[in-house]
């Protein structure tokens, strides 16, 4: 483990832009960026275009370690490189941003109100090629849709199962057991999640350290006492489409003051053409059609954004660059 990754982890503040788009939902963030597929042909030349866009924001100025604390990536990613290095060595030794895998295949069917991962049969072999590929933690997720206690303890059980593999290997999970914001019973199955998380964490050896991401909490401080846990290193929560008050409130409540969550919201930008220039525009939040949120369900992760105060954000667009260059 990179301790001085694992300091940053535990002590600054920052987006976590998510750039880890997996195989199939590749084609479609392409088409939103610009590049039908009749453009390229076949696995890898889909992969290299998707390569070229996440190269772009990555290397992009406004992409820095003042706005992004970490960023996740998917497999291929990591194998590929940025200016002969890879990935997440880019990332790290050229912008301090750390390097995050994602590691899990997807979800099950739903059962018992919940949606479990779908089975990671080479989870060993992959967090050898992560350790050497120099990530520094992992990501992994599951969905809660109804308050069913039998169904959220099993999620919880398989997060922090799969978590015990990814700790013994030197790296850090990120467990997220994401309650459906569309639960009819929201916070009683926030209520009972927390419950098996402390039980979880009282099991864990002294020195295991987990990352934790939640959907905002409909109760405030409901994860306060994970939050101060010592096994957890961070506690991170998704952009929302909610009303810009509410969640900032929500996050000053839950978040310790925290002042922005530890994800990346973004907007589109297209493939890159000779005009393309770099504005700063701000707009409020809580306008959903405008906001970075509604953007980011038509596109692609390539805009940074920092909160202002309660309900407005700060949008830097990414420079784009002629494919000449």
């Amino acid at each position: 483990m990179n301790q001085q990754q694992l300091t940053r982890m535990e002590h600054d503040k920052g987006f976590v832009a998510a750039l880890d788009q997996s195989g199939g939902s590749t084609p479609k963030a392409l088409k939103a960026y610009g590049i039908d597929e009749s453009a390229y042909h076949g696995d890898e030349e889909m992969f290299t275009c998707v390569h070229e866009m996440r190269t772009r924001i990555i290397k992009s100025p406004a992409f820095d370690k003042s706005k992004i604390l970490a960023a996740i990536l998917f497999e291929n990613t990591m194998d590929r490189k940025i200016d002969e290095l890879y990935t997440a060595d880019y990332l790290w030794e050229k912008k301090g941003i750390i390097p995050i895998l994602r590691v899990d295949k997807g979800l099950a069917p739903e059962a018992d109100g919940v949606q479990l991962m779908k089975p990671i049969p080479d989870l060993s072999t992959l967090l050898d090629r992560a350790n050497a590929r120099h990530i520094f933690g992992t990501k992994m997720s599951s969905v809660i849709k109804e308050a069913n206690p039998g169904g959220i303890r099993s999620i919880i059980d398989q997060q922090f199962a799969f978590g015990e593999d990814i700790i013994a290997k030197g790296l850090v999970p990120i467990l997220e057991p994401e309650v459906d914001i569309h639960c009819p019973d929201k916070a009683m199955a926030e209520e009972i999640m927390c419950g098996v998380i402390k039980e979880n964490l009282a099991k864990r050896p002294a020195d295991a350290k987990l990352m934790f991401k939640f959907t905002i909490p409909s109760v405030d401080n409901l994860y306060a006492e994970i939050m101060k846990n010592p096994h957890a290193t961070t506690v991170s929560s998704p952009a929302s489409p909610a009303p810009s008050r509410r969640i900032c409130a929500s996050r000053r409540a839950t978040m310790n003051s925290t002042p922005s969550s530890r994800r990346q919201s973004t907007a589109s930008i297209r493939h890159p053409s000779p005009d393309d220039s770099l504005t700063e525009p701000s707009f409020p939040l809580y306008s959903h059609e405008q906001s970075p949120v509604a953007a980011l369900r038509r596109g692609i992760c390539l805009c940074i954004c920092t909160f202002q105060g309660d309900i407005h954000v700060r949008h830097q667009k990414i420079s784009c660059v002629p494919p000449h260059l």
